[in-house]
């Protein structure tokens, strides 16, 4: 299958060619872990596992790499104020950010590195571009030249005159341009590692560039590196930067950005008081209703969070349970045995679909599909032939699109005393005895039947 994606570094639709036949190579970067993370965190996750599980699905063996930074000054600062060690403080905002993602319906990555695992390959990364002449020391720290790279902002497509005369990059007496970014920090305070030249720690640019570099091979070139748009300047910028310098490459042929999350149509911002932990949003209305909001809008587009767009995810999550719902139990009151293996689908509905992520990953496209499958699963589910083949091809499609979707809906198995309940449910509906079928109803809706 063709897969088209829209390039950040070209801003155009490309065909996706990885560089390994079959294989595709993918790093997104992840959280630094000094907090529980908000909701707009949980946006990145959702949609490179959503993409992920796509490309595994149409036949790609995928290497999906997702970081830890667990050196940072926020770290540290949250570490001194809580009398706690920087490991404490970021092991446990680990543990937090994987139970959330887990909870939001997001498999684990293949591998998650952190930032203090790769120390030393951080040092010799930052010795070979100094080596270059890419990057210098002054009075311990070190800093990547920009103008070392002739193409610089061209993620960005930022021009480097007008960051300088607006005074948009930190001042500093140690640089030598006030657009060069730290690669290493003099520091004595928090957690220190010796260098060729100083005690101190790495700067947050070179991190990711070294790890791509130290789990992928081919030079540390790889398929599609991704985040939220927020990175695209400077972390992402400064990353291609040291490729560059590095490699000769621009670390990833493809580059793919989110958007960002409004909340009741503005920004999130900590000064506007309007930022929500993912945890609590998990908490207050269920992670499978929180990705629905989050896949109800193309990833290169705000999200809106508000009453409204809660209360419609949940309504669309409710009609997809009961056809769930009502596709498994029929099937099973007819003595068809549910399967996770060696299964058909209706390859119709599928191929749309699939053909809808292939575009640039259109995910309320393809929620349309699901939902045209559902109305047609609703038909036949009504008709009084009740074609059994069609409801088993209805139910497996479902099925696999739940799962590229990432949404954990849940289908009842039942025993024979389930059946019989069923059948006797059915049978008082047939016979109008509504009150027999009301008191029945209600004992399979206890037991998420119906």
């Amino acid at each position: 299958m063709e897969v088209k994606l829209y390039n950040s570094l070209t801003r155009k639709i490309e065909v996706f060619k990885p560089i390994k036949d079959g294989q595709v190579s993918m790093y997104v970067c992840g959280p630094t872990v000094y907090d529980y993370p908000h909701i707009g965190n949980m946006r990145p996750v959702v949609v490179f596992d959503t993409l992920r599980r796509f490309f595994e699905y149409i036949g790609y063996k995928v290497t999906y790499v997702s970081n830890f930074t667990d050196i940072d000054d926020k770290i540290i600062n949250r570490a001194l104020k809580e009398n706690k060690s920087e490991k404490e403080i970021s092991s446990f905002f680990i543990d937090e950010f994987k139970k959330e993602i887990h909870d939001i319906g997001s498999k684990d990555p293949d591998i998650t590195p952190k930032v203090s695992e790769y120390i030393p390959q951080i040092i010799n990364y930052i010795d070979a571009l100094v080596k270059k002449g890419a990057a210098y020391d002054f009075d311990g720290d070190v800093y990547f030249k920009v103008n070392y790279n002739q193409d610089y902002g061209i993620l960005s497509n930022i021009d480097i005159d007008d960051l300088i005369s607006g005074a948009r990059v930190e001042a500093s007496t140690k640089k030598e341009n006030p657009l060069d970014f730290a690669l290493w920090k003099s520091t004595d305070q928090g957690i220190q590692f010796d260098s060729p030249w100083s005690k101190g720690r790495p700067g947050w640019h070179t991190e990711c560039c070294v790890m791509i570099d130290s789990i992928f091979p081919n030079n540390g070139l790889i398929d599609i590196h991704g985040g939220g748009y927020d990175l695209k300047f400077p972390h992402h910028e400064n990353e291609i930067a040291q490729a560059e310098a590095m490699h000769g490459h621009h670390l990833a042929n493809y580059w793919m950005h989110n958007n960002f999350i409004n909340i009741n149509n503005e920004k999130m911002s900590k000064s506007l008081g309007n930022v929500f932990l993912a945890k609590d949003l998990i908490n207050q209305y269920g992670g499978t209703t929180v990705r629905m909001v989050l896949l109800n809008a193309p990833y290169r587009q705000p999200i809106n969070f508000t009453e409204q767009t809660i209360n419609a995810a949940k309504t669309e999550l409710n009609k997809i349970r009961n056809v769930y719902k009502q596709l498994a139990s029929t099937l099973q009151i007819n003595y068809v045995k549910l399967n996770n293996t060696g299964y058909k689908i209706d390859n119709n509905y599928m191929d749309k679909f699939l053909f809808a992520l292939s575009q640039d990953l259109n995910i309320p496209n393809a929620l349309s599909v699901l939902f045209d499958l559902m109305k047609k699963a609703n038909v036949t589910l009504r008709d009084s032939s009740l074609n059994i083949n069609q409801l088993q091809l209805y139910f497996y499609t479902m099925k696999d699109m739940l799962n590229i979707l990432g949404l954990n809906i849940e289908y009842p198995i039942l025993d024979s005393d389930d059946i019989v309940l069923y059948l006797n449910y059915l049978a008082a509906k047939e016979e109008r005895n509504f009150a027999l079928s009301d008191c029945i109803r209600n004992k399979l809706s206890e037991k998420g039947i119906l």
